[in-house]
């Protein structure tokens, strides 16, 4: 637990004084936790990391399979806001993606929790959520946005969320 709030630190001090996309290139071991009890900093630091990486996405158009700002897919958008504003590596597909972690049930989500939605017979959605019932992701039809979970598509596409950091 320590060594994750090093990290986020590390990271929150430095955003202040960068005024750059982070680096992509630093590599995380995947060993920093995070407590399940997470003090109210925490959350809010991770909350920070967060919406700077969606600052930094948004508006971004979607395209599958995409991964730049000319237009980027829902698992990749996740992937880098992990890698980038995190330090912590996914992997690249949905359908890989929802093997991390652990399940979660959804009156006990937390910050920084992937959230999975059943779009389609084969098709799958994910989203990063970020407390009071929003989540961010790269919609199909209006590319980088914040949208609630409560949404009446999003309502009926819900399918489950994982922890992946603890």
């Amino acid at each position: 637990m320590k060594l994750i709030i090093i990290t986020l630190t590390c990271f929150f001090l430095g955003a202040c004084s960068v005024p750059s996309k982070p680096s992509s290139s630093a590599k995380s071991s995947n060993k920093a936790q995070v407590n399940k009890s997470q003090s109210m900093n925490e959350e809010q630091l991770l909350f920070y990391l967060l919406r700077k990486e969606f600052a930094y996405w948004q508006g971004t158009p979607y395209q599958l399979g995409g991964n730049s700002k000319k237009g980027i897919d829902c698992s990749e958008f996740v992937k880098n806001v992990y890698r980038d504003g995190l330090n912590f590596t996914l992997p690249r597909t949905t359908k890989t993606q929802v093997e991390k972690g652990y399940l979660v049930y959804k009156n006990q989500l937390q910050v920084g929790d992937l959230v999975f939605f059943k779009t389609g017979w084969r098709t799958r959605h994910v989203g990063i959520y970020i407390g009071n019932n929003e989540f961010i992701h790269a919609s199909t039809s209006k590319g980088v946005i914040t949208s609630k979970l409560d949404n009446v598509y999003w309502k009926k596409k819900y399918w489950q969320a994982r922890r992946i950091i603890d």
